[in-house]
């Protein structure tokens, strides 16, 4: 993780600072934020990731950026009261091991299987059936025409065209 500051607004005795925060997971995955630090909060003002992080990762993206963001700007963190609570360590735990910026989804005919499942769901809501197999993979648009047609070959779904 690299954090490098962008610019610093001085308000009378404090200063709220930006700063320009890059993650880089092991799988290829890169996530490119600008996080802004005032009373000892972090905010998180845009957020840029390659591929798009699920909603569950975006949640604790501040937790993840926050203490080495502090170490940056040279804020203090929590004092050791506060951070003894539950919802401190159960966020620790969570962070144990490699993270990717999007759940992993299963390879072969099950992976084929929920495709259709997904392309259906949205079919029948009126809603575009791409747009929701790219938003449950976290795949581009082409990849997840990919993802489809081989769902179709599978026979999971109907053919696009009538044979003749």
């Amino acid at each position: 993780m690299s954090v490098w500051p962008a610019w610093e607004v001085q308000e009378g005795e404090g200063a709220t600072s930006w700063f320009q925060v890059r993650l880089a997971f092991a799988d290829g995955a890169r996530v490119d934020a600008l996080a802004v630090v005032a009373e000892g909060c972090v905010s998180i003002e845009d957020v840029r990731a390659q591929p798009p992080l699920s909603l569950a990762d975006l949640t604790v993206l501040a937790d993840w950026i926050e203490e080495p963001l502090f170490e940056a700007c040279g804020v203090a963190e929590e004092p050791p009261g506060e951070a003894d609570g539950d919802e401190a360590d159960g966020g620790a735990e969570e962070l144990v091991g490699p993270r990717r910026a999007r759940p992993a989804w299963p390879r072969g005919i099950e992976g084929r299987w929920l495709i259709a499942q997904e392309y259906r769901a949205a079919q029948e809501e009126g809603f575009d059936p791409v747009l929701a197999v790219m938003c449950a993979t976290g795949h581009s648009r082409r990849k997840s025409l990919r993802l489809i047609s081989q769902a179709r070959d599978a026979g999971f779904l109907a053919p696009r065209h009538a044979r003749r």
